[in-house]
């Protein structure tokens, strides 16, 4: 577990980049990348806008790998992802607030829902470019906020990450991201084998 997190530190810039693309698609990581990119940037402050703009770059890429399932599932394959009030929910602030509900996903964090908002925009057509540019600056926003305050706070967050709490608190949320990953990517597989047989001859 300690590996697994060590490995995208020592990808260096490509770290976030390819966290981002799991982060942002089917895998749960809440504040992966934002702790990723922390610890980065409080490594190196002159890499700061590299690994702002590829963890960004990351997430879009993510995004766009979701909008594909999603918007060939259309509004059946969201149906069956939802529960029927939060389908509602969904249908009628996509309707009108579709942009903001997106850069909100992107920028708020966890437990305002980020996939769930993502899968439903792709699933009413919301339009695909629009979608990506939101979520690539919205994500530019984040990061570069929390690149900031890891610049601000360089030395105690370094201090924090080796201290014994850290590293036992950063297994305890790999084990939540590997079980949450594991239900997330099982219930797109079952939804994935039902949905032919849902539709019509």
């Amino acid at each position: 577990m300690h590996r697994f997190f060590a490995f995208f530190l020592h990808l260096g810039v490509f770290g976030p980049l390819i966290l981002g693309v799991l982060d942002s698609s089917f895998l749960f990581l809440p504040f992966g990348n934002d702790i990723l990119i922390v610890v980065l940037i409080a490594r190196k402050h002159q890499e700061y806008a590299w690994y702002v703009l590829l963890a960004a770059a990351g997430s879009t890429a993510g995004v766009l790998l979701l909008d594909l399932v999603c918007r060939k599932g259309g509004e059946e394959g969201l149906r069956k992802m939802l529960k029927p009030k939060r389908y509602e929910y969904f249908e009628q602030k996509m309707d009108k607030r579709a942009g903001l509900m997106i850069a909100l996903a992107c920028i708020a964090p966890p437990p305002f829902p980020f996939t769930p908002v993502i899968a439903a925009a792709s699933a009413f057509q919301y339009p695909r470019k629009r979608e990506l540019l939101i979520v690539f600056f919205a994500r530019l926003v984040r990061f570069s906020l929390v690149g900031l305050a890891a610049i601000l706070l360089g030395d105690e967050i370094l201090r924090i990450v080796k201290s014994g709490p850290f590293y036992w608190a950063m297994i305890g949320f790999i084990v939540l991201c590997a079980v949450g990953s594991a239900y997330s990517v099982y219930g797109w597989v079952k939804r994935s084998k039902r949905a032919p047989a849902a539709r019509p001859a």
